[in-house]
């Protein structure tokens, strides 16, 4: 995305997109409290193993065994659309990969697609659900050869070598 195409967006747009980068950086500080704190006080995920959590508290309970237990990978993502629904409401749609400790590239096996839902609340928009999907493409290898092009071109130089 470049400099301009940043102008372009709505400040609703702008401030649902922040939401969905301090989901992703909540996860990829391996923050438990960090990426539930976007969330609703009633806000519901689905994480890619289909494990399904209600609430920001339960969220975050959810997450901090996960953190704790194993180095998760960190997601680098690509936001695909925002549409706004009314005044109040939002859905994000992107795609996500993932590079698993000690590599250098994205792991296919990883690849997903992230739906987020936000909800405007006394000025604020909040997350009320969050679900990520994973992308295999089941006997099309060529989509998944063209998601993998498009997340290694948003990986860090340091990963590109």
């Amino acid at each position: 995305m470049g400099q301009a195409d940043v102008y372009s967006y709505s400040e609703d747009e702008r401030q649902v997109r922040a939401l969905y980068d301090k989901v992703i950086a909540g996860w990829n500080e391996r923050n438990a409290e960090g990426m539930a704190a976007p969330f609703a006080p009633d806000g519901f995920l689905v994480g890619f193993d289909g494990s399904q959590v209600s609430g920001r508290e339960g969220i975050e309970e959810h997450l901090r065994p996960i953190f704790a237990s194993h180095p998760t990978p960190p997601y680098y993502t690509i936001v695909r659309s925002v549409r706004l629904l009314g005044a109040d409401g939002a859905i994000l749609r992107a795609v996500a990969g993932m590079v698993p400790p000690g590599k250098t590239d994205v792991e296919p096996a990883l690849h997903a697609f992230q739906s987020l839902v936000a909800e405007k609340r006394d000025g604020a928009w909040q997350v009320v659900h969050f679900q990520t999907t994973p992308a295999q493409f089941h006997g099309r290898p060529e989509l998944v050869e063209q998601l993998t092009a498009e997340l290694r071109a948003v990986l860090p130089d340091a990963l590109r070598g």
